[in-house]
């Protein structure tokens, strides 16, 4: 075995040895670094886990959606306006979409209402409705039970349910209620020829701002509003309550930053009187602060590894109960759903300097002050 190595796993074994002499304090010291690292991870891997959901299921989205506005407000875009958009250049498709929201005082929860995209395949009968997981659940509904909805004119409207959309899909559609467009038009009274907004498709990605700027142009009392920024108001959403987050947990990282110092800065009488009789008995300096960093490394890489594993754990096979609700947000009929593990490699290296290096690199100032003063004083102090 080469010389290097063999020195290095004597100088590892005799670490241990060391640390398990001292077992009580350096547990409490592991246990509480292991739990500083398990939250600092599970925040991190939750946030992005969401952030990389979130921006999967945009990427579907529409690259413009339209919408107009009277005084500050959303309003039904009227006929007429589809024709416009059409003779814009640039404009590779386009739909008026109608979908509305509504309030269910039974379950204290609103559904969204809306008529199935033209490209989407699905086509529903006049009086049937397709419904979300969300909402199945709870009105206990399933495929041939009816279902009545009192509208805003005050006219009951009954509806025969067609239809479940499957658990899968529950991140989009867990209060979505899918019905027929005469019907839409029928419940929330809006004229033929209206539509709530407009989605749009550019030929040429590159031209998705030019066409923006062509429509507030040609449309002055629209409001164009780009994928991009629906993703950037995602991402800033995530980035909030992440911060929030550490915030929160800031106390209890300084705590244990004071405390962790405080530990790897001083050194013990048992511990100088360890490195006195080392010294005398003929290590060398190198070889002591060689074994100390050894042993900040095994203690911050042990705390590290436990910490991320179970973090990983926490928040990939038990739904992260300890802050999902502040992470991702509260809902009545909140969607049920797993989030697939996202690992970054750049977090991973991050949260590893931010946690491992600082303590390893503190461990060594005062063994190098102490290993380098004569044995016999060392033993004294």
């Amino acid at each position: 075995m080469n010389p290097w190595i063999e020195k290095q796993r004597h100088l590892i074994d005799f670490t241990l040895a060391s640390l398990s002499r001292r077992k009580a304090k350096n547990l409490g010291l592991l246990f509480i670094y292991t739990l500083l690292v398990f939250v600092l991870a599970s925040v991190a891997l939750y946030t992005h886990a969401l952030r990389t959901e979130a921006q999967k299921v945009l990427a579907g989205s529409p690259e413009i959606v339209l919408q107009r506005l009277i005084a500050g407000r959303h309003d039904l875009i009227p006929p007429g306006y589809l024709e416009k958009i059409g003779r814009i250049r640039g404009v590779q498709k386009m739909e008026g979409r109608l979908w509305g929201y509504y309030y269910d005082s039974v379950v204290k929860a609103n559904y969204t209402f809306m008529v199935p995209p033209a490209g989407s395949g699905m086509k529903i009968e006049r009086g049937e409705i397709v419904v979300g997981p969300a909402l199945e659940r709870s009105r206990g509904l399933a495929a041939g039970n009816g279902i009545s909805f009192r509208a805003y004119t005050g006219e009951l409207h009954t509806f025969i349910v067609g239809d479940v959309l499957p658990e899968t899909s529950e991140l989009v559609s867990a209060d979505l209620v899918l019905m027929n467009e005469e019907d839409f038009r029928a419940f929330f009274k809006i004229p033929a020829g209206h539509y709530n907004d407009i989605v749009l498709s550019v030929a040429n990605p590159q031209e998705v701002r030019n066409v923006a700027i062509k429509l507030l142009t040609t449309l002055p009392d629209s409001r164009p509003i780009l994928r991009d920024e629906v993703l950037r108001t995602y991402a800033s959403i995530f980035d909030w309550r992440e911060g929030l987050m550490l915030a929160l947990l800031a106390a209890a990282i300084l705590a244990f930053g004071i405390f962790a110092w405080e530990k790897a800065a001083g050194l013990s009488a048992e511990e100088r009187r360890e490195i006195g009789i080392l010294k005398a008995i003929g290590w060398e300096t190198g070889d002591v602060i060689k074994m100390k960093f050894w042993e900040g490394l095994l203690i911050s890489l042990t705390a590290f590894l436990a910490g991320y594993i179970a973090a990983y754990a926490h928040v990939f096979y038990f739904g992260a109960s300890l802050f999902a609700p502040v992470l991702k947000g509260w809902a009545v009929l909140y969607p049920q759903f797993r989030l697939p593990p996202h690992i970054d490699g750049l977090q991973i290296a991050t949260l590893f300097f931010f946690t491992v290096v600082p303590y390893t690199a503190a461990v060594l100032v005062p063994i190098w002050r102490a290993a380098t003063t004569d044995p016999d004083t060392v033993m004294r102090t």
